[in-house]
């Protein structure tokens, strides 16, 4: 047997009788040792140079062992969540509980990218969407990335791994024509100027919700978008501002929709003083019928049905916001306008989604070189 009193910066080989395996000693400083357990002696001759060589570079983990599920829990709880609003800790909280469920009995030492790979592939085959998977990995990269710092591990196993393609949903906007088809069904209906704000503006469904009067300047004819809202199991609603700089924005309204703007804010009010002093004094655009947040998921069934009834394809919520920058693209309206209407932080997001839709820009360009030199 090897001595095993060695230096700072040294390491043994032995065989251990008692566990019939080789033994590869390493020491990381006085009284500190770190072991590995190998069935030959050839893999422990290499593990041991190996281990020396990251030991030299401080890339040698030296924690102790811990499972993937135990660390990434602790993770999110103890570290990350203090860097976190509540709806993205929410999101991150299912993320992780996907992670536990697939990888969390692995040692996080002992954590492949092959292990990597294959979850993602299971994940996508039980059913998950290309963009869950993708958020996945990006919550185990970000946990591993603080694992490696910490000296836990020695390398981040996500880098070596293919981060999943996102697919994105294609939208259904409605055209010019299905739009006025939705409007004029909807004339009376309660849900008329959510709608229409939607279609318009090219709000989220979220900053619509989250609407004060305060936001509309009538005499300006201009809209402020300055909060989100959503309902957010267990804390109720939750509001925040938008993610990025350029989700508060100042949209321009055209005169139609402030007179009937106008006219709901008068039932609005009728409805107020009918409920009295059960009304919430919240100062919402959107309300329900006692000056509340209007329910999300029931804005979305309601709005389904009136889809339905007005004889027009299954429509999300959502895809009134695509579908305002749709027309107002088939109308001409320049990309710059559109990315600012909808709070894109870059142009290059609004024509990723909507590049789609220029398929005769260039033809327009051609046609004007044709003007400068074409007749000579």
């Amino acid at each position: 047997m090897a001595d095993k009193h060695r230096g700072h910066n040294e390491g043994s080989v032995y065989f251990d009788k008692s566990r019939d395996q080789w033994v590869v000693a390493i020491t990381m400083s006085p009284g500190k040792r770190k072991k590995f357990y190998f069935e030959k002696k050839a893999d422990a001759l290499r593990k041991k140079n190996e281990a020396l060589r990251e030991l030299e570079q401080g890339t040698l983990p030296t924690g102790n062992q811990r499972k993937l599920g135990e660390f990434i829990e602790n993770w999110l709880e103890n570290v990350h969540k203090e860097n976190l609003r509540i709806s993205p800790y929410v999101k991150y909280k299912k993320l992780v509980r996907y992670i536990v469920a697939g990888l969390g009995e692995v040692w996080l030492q002992k954590l492949t990218p092959l292990q990597v790979q294959q979850f993602y592939a299971k994940k996508r085959k039980d059913g998950l969407s290309s963009k869950t998977v993708h958020e996945i990995h990006g919550v185990l990269h970000l946990a591993l990335k603080h694992a490696v710092r910490w000296n836990y591990i020695s390398r981040n196993v996500c880098e070596l791994v293919d981060s999943p393609r996102v697919v994105s949903r294609k939208g259904t906007p409605l055209s010019v024509e299905q739009a006025k088809k939705l409007v004029e069904s909807l004339k009376g209906h309660r849900l008329e100027s959510v709608v229409l704000t939607a279609m318009i503006t090219g709000a989220r469904r979220g900053e619509i919700l989250a609407l004060r009067w305060s936001d509309v300047d009538m005499e300006r004819r201009v809209l402020h978008i300055l909060r989100t809202v959503d309902y957010i199991h267990p804390y109720g609603y939750v509001e925040n501002e938008p993610k990025t700089k350029s989700g508060k924005r100042l949209i321009d309204l055209p005169e139609f929709y402030l007179a009937l703007l106008k006219k709901y804010k008068v039932k609005q009010e009728r409805q107020r003083r009918k409920v009295g002093d059960k009304w919430e004094n919240r100062d919402l655009v959107f309300a329900d019928m006692t000056g509340g947040y209007l329910s999300p998921s029931h804005l979305n069934d309601d709005f389904g049905k009136l889809v339905k009834d007005a004889s027009l394809p299954h429509l999300p919520f959502h895809d009134l916001r695509h579908s305002a920058a749709t027309i107002l693209l088939s109308m001409g309206i320049h990309p710059k306008v559109i990315q600012e209407l909808l709070g894109h932080s870059d142009i290059s997001i609004t024509l990723g989604i909507y590049g789609h839709l220029f398929p005769t820009m260039g033809q327009g360009v051609a046609q004007k070189w044709d003007g400068v030199f074409g007749e000579q």
